[in-house]
């Protein structure tokens, strides 16, 4: 497993984040989906910037 991965997996495991993304009505795996995807899109292998994240999620419906 990829050390973004791993990051990314313990970010979403987090208490905290998974009460907020339960507020917000936010999908875990739609979500993984579309950092994955965007960050594919782009040559820096970093997480993409807030507002392809919010476009994008927008876009496919797994935000509200």
């Amino acid at each position: 497993m990829s050390e973004e991965k791993s990051r990314l997996d313990e970010l979403l495991a987090d208490p905290m984040v998974q009460l907020v993304m339960q507020r917000d009505r936010v999908n875990p795996k739609g979500l993984r989906w579309m950092l994955e995807r965007a960050r594919a899109r782009v040559d820096d292998p970093s997480l993409p910037p807030a507002y392809m994240v919010a476009r994008e999620c927008r876009e496919q419906g797994i935000c509200s």
